[in-house]
Formats: C-alpha cells, structure tokens, sequence
C-alpha cells in the first residue's frame, strides 16, 4: 500500500522529469520504477499530473512528432516509436498527416544523405530505396522522392 509521502515524491520526482521535457506517460511510468517508486504510488500521481494538465500525451505527441520530421524521419518510423511510448495511433493521426507533404520530406531526406544527382543505376536507387524505407517512408512517397531525383 502507498503512503501518501511515497506518492508526494513520485510526483515531486516526475514533475522534475516533466521539467527537462515532456514524457509519455509509459515512459514516466518506467523511469520513476527505476528509480524505485512502487508502482501503487506511481499511478496516483501521474493521474493527479493528467487531471493538472502538467501530463499531456497530446503534447507529447505533437512535440515527438515535430521533433523527428525535422530528423528527416517519415510517418511510419514516428508512428511505431510512439507505438513503444503507449500512444495509440488514433492520438498520433492529426500530427502525423495534417501539415505535411511526407513525399517532400522522403526527397529533402534523400537529397540530403545522398546528394542533389539521382540514383544512377538500379543497385543505387535500391540503396536510396532501403535507406528511406529504414527512415519511416511510405513505397509511393519513396516512389515519389526518387522520380523528383530523376
């Protein structure tokens, strides 16, 4: 059973975390168990984070977001990473395809690693193929991004 001191210091020691930036609540939920919060004091104070709004997956989402389509990944990458964060797809949709042309993003990316000249040859658009797919491409942004190298 939690005392009501072990679950002020769970939420002291996340409200520290929520300082330095935002965090899913999986992820809050594991870094307070690593630092030897029990998990029946850990739920309460995150619930009293959300109820504050201080704990927002929606914030979290759309910073994440934001944050690795500036890294040049794509929205099948961000999609599974929040995926391993506990966001369901359903919070992640507006952010992912509401403001952005991906196949524009999948060229910037391209170009970028591979330089302004297409792909040469077949085993070289293969190569450029692979790396944008290993970034969270779609095949017809792919597609896309490599017929606008050409």
């Amino acid at each position: 059973m939690c005392e009501a001191e072990d679950q002020a210091q769970a939420r002291a020691a996340a409200m520290r975390l929520l300082a330095r930036r935002e965090h899913s609540r999986r992820e809050l939920a594991r870094k307070l168990v690593q630092r030897g919060f029990q998990r029946d004091c850990i739920e309460p104070a995150l619930d009293a984070l959300t109820a504050e709004n201080l704990l927002s997956e929606e914030r979290y989402t759309e910073q994440y977001v934001r944050a690795r389509r500036e890294q040049g990944y794509g929205p099948l990458r961000i999609l599974a990473e929040l995926g391993e964060r506990g966001i369901r797809e359903g919070l992640a949709e507006p952010f992912l395809h509401g403001h952005d042309d991906w196949a524009e993003r999948a060229a910037q990316a391209r170009h970028k690693r591979f330089g302004a000249e297409g792909p040469g040859n077949m085993k070289e658009r293969a190569r450029q193929y692979r790396f944008l797919a290993q970034r969270g491409f779609s095949a017809e942004q792919i597609r896309v991004a490599l017929q606008d190298a050409d």
